[in-house]
């Protein structure tokens, strides 16, 4: 009777340590969750600020203004734009690839401005 006293006491503290040990788990792994919520927060308004900054970095006023006085770009005269449908007419693809094909070696390189 005594040894089984004895084992029943013993078990008893194992599992009275064991549910001290798991509750440290759970409040040290709950703690870490909270940190790492935090660092999503963070990250998330970083996000946001840099989607901010991208927009308008390449706001079309900004690339236009670059193009043209940086880089020398300019807009092509009326006679070489031609607009093509979304259908896929034939004949109009034709054209843009004729027009593509006709022009000078120092524009199809990019040498002209």
């Amino acid at each position: 009777m005594i040894k089984l006293n004895i084992a029943l006491c013993a078990m008893l503290l194992l599992c009275a340590l064991a549910l001290v040990t798991s509750q440290h788990r759970a409040r040290k792994l709950f703690s870490e969750l909270t940190q790492e919520e935090q660092v999503t927060k963070q990250l998330d308004i970083e996000w946001g600020q840099l989607q901010l900054e991208q927009s308008t970095w390449a706001m079309h006023a900004r690339i236009e203004r670059i193009a043209s006085g940086q880089l020398q770009m300019r807009v092509p005269s009326g006679a070489r734009l031609r607009l093509l449908s979304a259908s896929g007419d034939e004949q109009q693809v034709g054209a843009a690839r004729q027009l593509r094909a006709g022009a000078p070696d120092a524009e199809r390189r990019g040498d002209e401005r």
